[in-house]
């Protein structure tokens, strides 16, 4: 409903500037003003007018606004210093917008376009741990937020089975004899306080992930690393494993890395699933080595004349680009790097989608610079990449030790637990198996949404006590929902509410109910500039602001038994519905009771 008033009101502004003579061809650009009383939508034209004209903005206003002709859609417009601030009329407006609000709303257009997206690809040695989880989460519900905003959206896992890491926990099964089903007695044997893969804290008998396949291999992967670093001369024969498995001829060795990987991977998606991330496609990147993309995109680079040789082939950047680090293409052992088989990944993305989207750390950004002026040497199509800043806990708030990594399974746990213990001081009436459905709903939704709602630029700070705050965070809004539907539910008109006709007409909306519906008729701009802007912090603070207006109409206005009951019920079923889609949009769950 917003669209069509900023094009009636910019066609308003178009009009009057034609009755003036005033020739302007740039975009007519309309905010929001800060303050409603100052209307609900604003133009700052006369500024850039005052550069063609030679007037004040002040003046150039209100010369304006004497010839502007408005529509029924708005009760009046006037100038505010340099701003022309239109004011909608409500009582026209409220009804069509709550007509609108279904289950397509904020859905757009579609625009034919396909984008690949790739988030998480974290190596496969070992659970996700806090590190990653930003990725997931931003990549998930930015695939939500595009996917809604007309795009066909495809979402890829990219798994490095040929890494390093990978071979070292194949060494550890095979050179060192590293069993998985007894690979957490070691921590007892050699009595570890410390691992830079997973949280160590909990003894064994209290660990509640020690029969989860990656951390098993989390484990497995730590003890095999540590005892390369005791004795370097384990390292060559890791280097031999690598060469073997690059040039797939033993079978043998293939079906063991093979396996590693997709048992990591099976774990991995396990922790995904329960925080609903899900990918549509987990691409290996072995293929690209075994169909001999790698070779090809390495002889196109030779010949492109950008390449040099001294002791290993690098693509040199310096002259053309400023880019002082070469990008190694190939060793000297003429195996192939992580970048060469990203690079080649990077084009097959490329075919099959017309736009290529990457999330990553911001301690890629060398990395990724290497990799976009190398495709646009190629003319290969360049990915958008969104870097993103780290996540950290305060110093004891899982009680771990220095150096030691977070996994995100405990990170759920630990979540869901506060929330338990929340749930049973607000709600003791309820069974444990209801807390625990609650608990686990509104523990995973305090992650995402806390996570989602700092733009990816600004570190961040994990903090528990806002994470689960009942009046400010996620679980305030959740409870705005709950309480909206069970006020439907009470009356008992979740699906049959009347049209607009059997209305009272001397109903006109008050402010407590004009701000209700101005938030709501907001929800499909805030998606389609989130999906501009390729950010998801956008609709955290909506879907805040949005609860937060809801509760304030609950609070102060009769809804049962009143004159405008069956108004007012409409108005709650299109909130609570708007509640829901934009905690969709962040992945997470609206529970019908709290």
């Amino acid at each position: 409903m917003y669209f069509k008033l900023k094009e009636e009101a910019i066609s308003i502004i178009k009009n009057g500037l034609n009755k003036l003579n005033i020739d302007y061809d740039d975009e007519i650009v309309l905010d929001y003003p800060p303050n409603p009383d100052l209307g609900d939508l604003s133009s700052t034209i006369s500024f850039s007018l005052a550069k063609i004209l030679k007037k004040p903005p002040v003046e150039i206003a209100k010369q304006l606004i004497e010839v502007l002709s408005i529509t029924e859609s708005f009760t009046k417009v006037e100038s505010v210093g340099p701003y022309i601030n239109f004011f909608i009329d409500y009582n026209i407006f409220s009804k069509k917008l709550l007509l609108k609000v279904d289950e397509n709303y904020g859905k757009i257009d579609s625009k034919d376009k396909k984008i690949v997206l790739e988030h998480t690809s974290a190596n496969p040695n070992g659970p996700l741990h806090i590190g990653h989880i930003r990725n997931s989460l931003f990549g998930d519900s930015l695939r939500r937020v595009l996917s809604l905003a007309g795009y066909d959206i495809e979402t890829q896992y990219y798994v490095n089975d040929m890494g390093r890491q990978i071979a070292i926990i194949v060494f550890g099964i095979t050179k060192l004899g590293l069993k998985l089903d007894n690979i957490f007695e070691l921590d007892d044997e050699n009595n570890e306080s410390e691992s830079n893969i997973d949280n160590s804290d909990n003894n064994n008998e209290n660990n509640k992930f020690i029969q989860k396949i990656d951390h098993k291999l989390g484990r497995l992967y730590y003890f095999a690393n540590k005892s390369i670093n005791e004795n370097p001369e384990y390292v060559k024969e890791v280097d031999n494993l690598i060469k073997q498995y690059e040039a797939g001829e033993n079978e043998e060795l293939n079906k063991i890395f093979e396996s590693v990987v997709s048992d990591c991977l099976k774990g991995v998606k396990e922790t995904l699933n329960r925080m609903d991330v899900y990918h549509d496609d987990f691409v290996w990147e072995g293929q690209f080595i075994r169909n001999g993309k790698v070779n090809e995109v390495v002889d196109d680079l030779i010949d492109s004349g950008y390449t040099k040789e001294d002791e290993v082939l690098v693509l040199d950047l310096l002259d053309d680009y400023g880019i002082e680090k070469d990008l190694v293409l190939r060793r000297s052992d003429g195996t192939s790097l992580y970048s060469t088989r990203d690079l080649a990944y990077h084009i097959y993305k490329g075919e099959i989608g017309d736009y290529v989207l990457d999330v990553l750390g911001s301690d890629h950004k060398l990395a990724a610079k290497q990799i976009s002026i190398a495709l646009e040497i190629l003319n290969k199509t360049v990915p958008e990449v969104i870097f993103y800043e780290f996540i950290n806990l305060p110093e004891g708030s899982m009680s771990t030790r220095k150096g030691v990594f977070i996994s995100v399974d405990d990170l759920i746990e630990e979540a869901i637990l506060r929330a338990n213990n929340e749930l049973k001081e607000r709600r003791p009436e309820l069974t444990q198996e209801e807390q625990e459905k609650i608990a686990e709903i509104i523990g995973i939704g305090a992650i995402r949404f806390y996570i989602s709602k700092i733009s990816p630029e600004k570190h961040i700070t994990f903090k528990w006590d806002e994470a689960l705050n009942f009046e400010k965070g996620c679980a305030s809004i959740q409870y705005a929902y709950a309480r909206g539907f069970k006020l439907l539910s009470k009356a008992d008109k979740q699906d049959d509410i009347g049209s607009f006709e059997d209305f009272n007409d001397n109903w006109h909306p008050n402010e407590n109910e004009k701000n209700l519906i101005r938030v709501i008729s907001k929800f499909p701009l805030i998606v389609e500039e989130s999906a501009k802007s390729r950010r998801i912090h956008h609709i955290a603070q909506y879907a805040l602001d949005l609860a937060t207006n809801f509760n304030k109409f609950y609070k102060n206005e009769q809804v049962l038994e009143d004159e405008f009951e069956d108004i007012r019920l409409l108005l709650v079923k299109k909130a609570i519905l708007t509640i829901k889609k934009s905690l969709d949009l962040l992945g997470v769950s609206s529970p019908e009771s709290m």
